[in-house]
């Protein structure tokens, strides 16, 4: 039933701030880009960004999402040089998979994962 990660939803009150932010880590610009929402393409998954509203909770207590990258170390150091705080730090899980988490600069958990396990399914 489930084949994979498709869209993860971040909700920040400054939508041009969160998009300036998220151009600059994920080192491009959205591919959809509204008042009501702003979307990237990550690696063919989707990192959304929402503004918040009432009714919608962001941070420690919404879903965390885990973003591969190929070196967790280095895509770490460039979260906290760009304004995010470290809330797990690196983490060996095992088998060499190794995790982190940061909160945004919006309040959001970001998750980052290094797994030389996972192969990309299509």
């Amino acid at each position: 039933m489930i084949t994979g990660l498709r869209t993860a939803i971040y909700y920040v009150s400054d939508m041009q701030k969160a998009k300036e932010w998220y151009s600059k880590i994920l080192e491009k610009e959205p591919y959809f880009d509204q008042p009501f929402y702003i979307g990237f393409n990550v690696g063919g998954f989707e990192l959304g960004l929402h503004p918040l509203e009432n009714e919608n909770k962001k941070g420690e207590g919404g879903s965390e999402v885990y973003w591969g990258v190929k070196d967790l170390k280095n895509s770490l150091k460039i979260l906290t040089e760009n304004g995010a705080k470290i809330l797990q730090d690196v983490l060996d899980v095992g088998e060499g998979i190794l995790i982190a988490s940061v909160i945004d600069p919006f309040g959001n958990v970001f998750g980052i994962i290094e797994n030389p396990q996972f192969k990309f399914e299509e």
